[in-house]
């Protein structure tokens, strides 16, 4: 196989959704509530869905959802959260499963998000993410 043909192969591989391609208007909205905050409102809920592939004894993507620092600091693509932008965090739109293939958690891995569970996530992270 010659390298133009191999290159072009590892490219389509690779490729990922751009965030021009993502629609998020189907986000659910962010929660109204205040004062969230990641040990009382956003850790039970990775701790019920997340942590099983990024918690403590298992990190995929070297992704680690069970501390604040953490999550906040990111995995192997760089952080996922965005202090005050929530409809441009990765995270957001991976537990919102807008894109099949980094729908989070997997079919059958955890509990899926609620559309409300978004809406707070979302609110955490548009706060602050304190």
């Amino acid at each position: 196989m010659n390298s133009i043909v191999l290159t072009a192969i590892v490219s389509a591989l690779t490729l990922s959704v751009s965030s021009a391609d993502i629609d998020i208007s189907k986000l659910p909205s962010a929660s109204d509530k205040k004062d969230l905050t990641f040990a009382k409102d956003i850790q039970p809920l990775f701790e019920r869905s997340c942590f099983k592939c990024h918690g403590v004894e298992k990190q995929k993507g070297k992704l680690r959802l069970d501390s604040l620092e953490a999550a906040l600091k990111g995995g192997e693509n760089g952080p996922n959260i965005e202090k005050g932008k929530s409809a441009k965090s990765s995270i957001v739109i991976s537990v919102a499963r807008l894109i099949d293939d980094e729908a989070m958690p997997p079919e059958g891995k955890g509990k899926p998000f609620s559309k409300e569970e978004i809406g707070i996530l979302r609110a955490w992270i548009d706060q602050g993410a304190k």
